[in-house]
């Protein structure tokens, strides 16, 4: 059986970290996302989901899902929302992402599993993987990437990276550190570089 290295993928808002996955799984690794873990949990007919309406109210509730956008805004306004919603979902997330490691090992034709995970160094959860790599790119880039892709505010941007560690102290911590600050094809060549590397060590 291979040896299925275990990679996470860290880094501030919108630095580009699903790009960098993207590209990852494009060259043959197995790609995790806990933002998809906790979007495929977040329905309200899950036991998750059936909680997160007891800590947040029906409101949250439109079109039978929940509006993400509404939880976040409520969260980040009250931290012990947050905090409870953090103690709801991230141990579920985590197990989820180590059910899906099994199963890529099992497989036997990967060489690395990549799970992308924004709060890896707030969780303390660096240790459950063999590399840990940040993304990083300029904060006026990161502004301006996450307001074109979410439609909210520099405050909201604001407010969610004050609840993360700096991406500078990541990428100080981190085995290694994409930088995207330039095109999608110099992107690609750090990744193509980094994934040769990784699967021939």
């Amino acid at each position: 059986m291979l040896k299925l290295k275990k990679l996470a993928i860290t880094g501030g808002l919108s630095s580009g970290k699903t790009t960098v996955c993207h590209l990852f799984k494009d060259l043959g690794a197995f790609v995790v996302s806990a933002d998809k873990i906790v979007h495929n949990l977040l329905v309200p007919d899950s036991v998750i989901g059936q909680k997160v309406i007891q800590l947040f109210g029906p409101n949250i509730v439109e079109n039978n899902s929940l509006n993400r956008k509404k939880i976040a805004q409520q969260a980040f306004l009250d931290l012990k929302l947050l905090k409870a919603l953090e103690a709801l979902i991230h141990p579920v997330v985590y197990a989820e992402i180590e059910k899906e490691y099994q199963h890529a090992r099992q497989a036997g034709k990967y060489l690395l599993f990549v799970a992308e995970i924004p709060l890896l160094y707030e969780l303390f959860k660096q240790d459950e993987f063999d590399i840990v790599i940040t993304v990083t790119a300029d904060l006026s880039i990161c502004q301006e990437r996450f307001i074109k892709q979410t439609h909210q505010t520099i405050r909201e941007f604001e407010q969610r990276m004050a609840q993360q560690i700096n991406p500078e102290n990541k990428a100080k911590k981190s085995d290694y550190v994409i930088k995207n600050n330039e095109s999608l094809a110099c992107l690609r060549d750090q990744v193509t570089k980094l994934y040769s590397l990784l699967t021939t060590q």
